[in-house]
């Protein structure tokens, strides 16, 4: 019988770390290959842990709500597949812990429990006693949250950790003008450290923070109400739509357009497109294919701002807003969408949308996005104004395809005609994009819908 390590799996460039939301499988639970152990959250989307292995559970190293780094071991497998040569001393996965090839190691460092305090990765800036991960500190130096303010927060992870959670809390509080929650603290001697190299230095008292005893608050409501705890994923929308208004000066500008040639021409080949290719048509590759064309002429409206520089992205990749089973959406994103034609946008479109239908997206389905489409017009709406997805600086909206009455100017004079319309609209950063700007890129998408050829080939 071997021991097989599941690890925290690698989920994107971008990504270090997950959280742990349900455990599927316990110790002494047999578990097949591919089945699923556990299950994981990034701050974009969740997602299943696969057995590498079949066989029975052995032991599990961390508990729901902990945030484990990436390559950190997760669970051990006793499978039924023969014992490897090699020793079975636990291997640490994570970058973090590293061993100096002269270095003496204690005799019983292999046979301490795992726990996410042996694999957190410690950044070389942080001075303070208490660790902070890696997304916790890129918040707080986006709110401009200092280490000694950090340094005070409770925590309510493990061993009074400080979590995404309650960071994002105290920044809140913070801007409200809320008072911060006074800690207690509790002094705890270190042991001397002894060190063959080097004389014996002074060990001075650390400071460990201790969460105070939570506190219920009760809020009255009149009337006859209903309570609902808002789903992890709703909280994560709304911290990130109130987190774009805080960043970007929002504009929002508004055009229609006559879509009657692209309707038609859909129409027309849509069974012939879903027989030759397999694929159904959606007027969502053939809004791409527009939008990709007018960034083109207008790069700026794919870019990002850092500071006082304008980041214009080479690399088109389109995010399209998608609906989740639970009803909220998120924005899988088409990478290098300007490098595909209609048939692999059409494939890439229904992949991803699929795929966040069946809960079955992965984190690196949602990064690298440069600009973003959200199609309104699905759940019936003629308009809207979209929040942009940061760090993007613009999203577009297509509103619902309507059939009115509408002024037709020709050479013979003008005429009523029944037409298939849709408004437009785009929701750009006004730090960087003027309303000239945005609205000739607004323009020039709606000339492209206009002028679409009615007798173009697949």
């Amino acid at each position: 019988m071997a021991l097989v390590d599941l690890v925290m799996p690698k989920m994107g460039e971008s990504i270090t770390e997950a959280t742990i939301l349900k455990w599927f499988k316990h110790p002494g639970e047999t578990v097949k290959m591919d089945e699923a152990v556990l299950e994981i959250a990034t701050d974009k989307v969740d997602s299943e842990v696969p057995s590498i292995a079949e066989g029975v559970i052995e032991e599990t190293f961390f508990n729901v709500n902990d945030v484990v780094p990436v390559g950190t071991v997760l669970a051990r497998i006793r499978s039924n597949a023969a014992e490897p040569a090699t020793s079975h001393t636990p291997v640490v996965t994570s970058p973090a812990v590293e061993i100096a090839e002269n270095r003496a190691v204690p005799a019983d460092v292999y046979h301490q429990p795992v726990t996410s305090e042996v694999f957190a990765h410690q950044p070389a800036a942080q001075n303070g006693a208490r660790f902070f991960s890696p997304l916790v500190l890129n918040i707080a130096t986006s709110e401009g949250v200092s280490l000694n303010e950090l340094e005070t927060l409770p925590g309510s992870g493990t061993d009074g950790r400080v979590t995404k959670k309650d960071i994002l809390q105290y920044v809140a509080n913070r801007k409200a003008g809320k008072p911060a929650v006074a800690t207690a603290t509790a002094t705890v001697t270190a042991p001397p450290v002894h060190r063959q190299e080097e004389s014996t230095p002074t060990i001075l008292p650390q400071v460990r923070q201790v969460e105070p005893p939570p506190q219920q608050h009760i809020q009255s409501y009149s009337g006859n109400v209903e309570i609902v705890e808002l789903d992890r994923m709703r909280k994560m929308i709304s911290e990130h739509m109130v987190r774009s208004q805080d960043t970007s000066a929002h504009v929002t500008s508004f055009t229609e357009c006559d879509v009657t040639n692209l309707v038609h021409w859909r129409d027309k080949v849509k069974k012939q497109f879903e027989k030759q290719e397999g694929e159904k048509l959606t007027f969502t590759p053939l809004f791409i294919e527009a939008i990709i064309r007018c960034i083109k002429k207008y790069p700026w409206l794919n870019s990002s701002v850092d500071g006082d520089k304008l980041i214009i992205k080479k690399d088109i990749n389109i995010g399209m807003a998608a609906a989740l089973p639970t009803g909220n959406l998120i924005v899988p994103v088409i990478r290098n969408a300007d490098q595909l034609n209609l048939v692999g946008l059409t494939r890439q479109v229904n992949s991803l949308a699929n795929a966040a239908r069946n809960n079955k997206l992965k984190p690196d389905d949602t990064q690298g996005g440069t600009f973003t489409l959200t199609n309104v017009g699905t759940f019936g709406s003629l308009m809207g104004t979209p929040i942009i997805n940061q760090p993007q600086v613009a999203i577009l909206a297509t509103g619902a395809i309507k059939k009115r009455p509408v002024v037709i100017e020709t050479e013979q004079g003008d005429f009523i005609a029944i037409r298939n319309m849709m408004y437009l609209s785009l929701s750009y950063d006004h730090r960087v994009i003027d309303g000239a700007l945005g609205s000739t890129f607004l323009g020039a998408v709606a000339k492209e819908l206009e002028n679409f050829s009615a007798d173009r080939t697949i």
